[in-house]
This record gives C-alpha cells, sequence and structure tokens, in this order.
C-alpha cells in the first residue's frame, strides 16, 4: 500500500516524514511532496497510485479521485473537509478522517487579536506614530462590560466564550443545540445580532450556513457592533459586509477568510471596506497548531492502519 502527503504541513520536512513513517511501519509505503501544487493535472500525477492520501485545505474533488482506483482512505489535515468532495467519497467508499481540535487555541487567539486591534486602534495607531501623528481620533473603548456574541458553540466558540469572561464580558451564544455552560446564556440569533456588542462566527460551512450572515441579519446588528469570521469565507455575503461597514451600519469587522484561499484578488470588496481588518487564513496556523496537526495525522494514519479509524466525517 501507499500513502501519499500531497503538500508540507506547516513543520520541519525532516520531522514530517520520520513521524509519518514510524505511522506507516512497514504497512505502507509513503511518498511525501514538499511543494503545494493545487492544479488537477498535479494532484493526479501525485495520487494515481495512493491507497490513502494526505491533504489540508485545497479542492480535492471527483475530477481527481476518478483517476485514483486505489484510493481508499483520505486523511485531511484540517478541521473543514467541504472542500473534499464527500459525496464522491460515500459513493466509492473512501474513508475520511479530519484533524478536529488542533488549532482550537490558535484561532481564538486571534479572535482576540482582531477585536484588541479594532478596539484600541492599533494598526492606524502603528502608522499614524511613524508620520508624528498623535493619538487624537483612536481613542477606543474597552471589552469589560460588552456584550459578546457568539454563532457556534463548539470547541473553539467555547474557549472564546472563556476567555471573553475573563475580559470581563457578558457572554451569549446561539447554536443549533443548547448547552449548559457556566456564564453563557444562549439565545437565538437575531437577539444575539440586535444585543451584543462583538459578534464571531465559529460554525462549519454547510448547506444550512453558507450565507447565514447577509444584509438582513448585519442590519440588525447595532451601529457600534464588530463582526468577526475566523470560521468560512461562505457564511458572510462579503459584499454585504462590505455595504454595512461602508454605510457605517457597523462599526468594523475582521476577516480572515474569503471565498476562496489567498492570494485573494485585490478587487474583493471587503479589501476596500472601512474599518475591516482582513488576514490570509492564517487563524489556524501557529507553530504550536501545525506540531499538533501532524500528531493527529500520524494518529489517524495509524489507527486506519490498524482497522479502527478515528475522527471519520
Amino acid at each position: 500500500m501507499k500513502l501519499v502527503i500531497l503538500e508540507p504541513l506547516g513543520i520541519a520536512d525532516e520531522k514530517l516524514v520520520a513521524m509519518a513513517q514510524e505511522a506507516c511501519g512497514d504497512k505502507m509505503e509513503l511518498v511525501y511532496y514538499n511543494t503545494r501544487k493545487e492544479d488537477t493535472e498535479t494532484l493526479i500525477e501525485r495520487s494515481r497510485d495512493a491507497d490513502a492520501v494526505v491533504l489540508s485545505n485545497f479542492k480535492y474533488g471527483r475530477d481527481v479521485m476518478e483517476h485514483c482506483p486505489n484510493l481508499k482512505y483520505i486523511c485531511v489535515a484540517f478541521t473543514g473537509y467541504d472542500h473534499v468532495d464527500m459525496e464522491y467519497c460515500r459513493e466509492k467508499g473512501i474513508q475520511v478522517s479530519n484533524c478536529a481540535g488542533y488549532s482550537t487555541v490558535a484561532v481564538a487567539d486571534l479572535v482576540f487579536g482582531f477585536i484588541i486591534d479594532l478596539y484600541r486602534s492599533i494598526i492606524p495607531c502603528n502608522e499614524v506614530v511613524r508620520k508624528g501623528g498623535t493619538k487624537a481620533g483612536l481613542i477606543g473603548p474597552e471589552m469589560e462590560g460588552k456584550k459578546f456574541g457568539i454563532i457556534g458553540a463548539g470547541a473553539i466558540g467555547l474557549r472564546v466564550a472563556r476567555i471573553a469572561q475573563a475580559f470581563g464580558c457578558e457572554v451569549y451564544a446561539y447554536s443549533r443545540t443548547k448547552k449548559d455552560v457556566p456564564g453563557v446564556t444562549f439565545v437565538d440569533m437575531d437577539t444575539l445580532l440586535s444585543t451584543c456588542d462583538i459578534v464571531s462566527l465559529h460554525v462549519p460551512q454547510t448547506p444550512a450556513t453558507v450565507g447565514l450572515i447577509g444584509k438582513e441579519e448585519l442590519a440588525k446588528m447595532k451601529s457600534s457592533a464588530i463582526l468577526i469570521n475566523t470560521a468560512r469565507g461562505p457564511i458572510v455575503d462579503s459584499q454585504a459586509l462590505a455595504d454595512a461597514l461602508n454605510n457605517g451600519e457597523i462599526a468594523g469587522a475582521a476577516v480572515d477568510v474569503f471565498e476562496k484561499e489567498p492570494p485573494i484578488p485585490e478587487d474583493h470588496p471587503l479589501l476596500h471596506a472601512k474599518n475591516c481588518i482582513a488576514t490570509p487564513h492564517v487563524a489556524f496556523a501557529s507553530n504550536e497548531a501545525m506540531y499538533k496537526r501532524a500528531v493527529i495525522v500520524c494518529d489517524n494514519i495509524k489507527a486506519y492502519l490498524a482497522g479502527n479509524p478515528i475522527n471519520l466525517v
């Protein structure tokens, strides 16, 4: 059998190969590609003879997999797996595991970096001081006492809730299933949007969540509120968000995710919107998270080879 790691995973090549070889033992031949290629032709060539593949967040569709007759297992080195053609995998009996949990700390960290930056104007302050300016017009609010809304109460959402509590926020949450979480009040989404000063998104991308935040939802938010999206780009209507920012309907936003993976086109509406911080899908990518991810990948491979696959989706 052959395992193909289709791209680097954010740790040293030598370390990754050693970990993967240990996971494979004498049961699988290991092939590792230390360059990321996303075009269909290259993916077919790299995957053609594989029994199992590892990939992160690029599109891996039917157009590739139909050329891989031996493929039986995909390890997605990522939390989300909407970029893998799951319908084809189900048709062909291809098992798919993900690596949920590796980036919980990293994503939550960036959420609060975003909020503090928006509230205290760190980027504008850095720019103005280098031009001989002062704090005039750059004094912002504190987080303490703010109503903090979390849409999606999974592992990341609940970590964000705990940190928000430490900042002295009143924490509200919306999710499909209400949970008993100390200090967190579960409400419907309309209530959350209309009452919270900060709204942070932590839901997966599914048919039900695409376009979850659009023009109507943004109109329900306070004009002083800010929106944080470290979840998935299509969850938010980017044009509607840009319009809301430019029209002063909400006070600010920070987005780490877009409709496609970076690089983002220069004419993307959020790159020209007022009071919007944009980052290149980096929330999950801390040094520690990359190592945690590699460990989960190898644990998934070991479990698959032992006939007891874990983290199946």
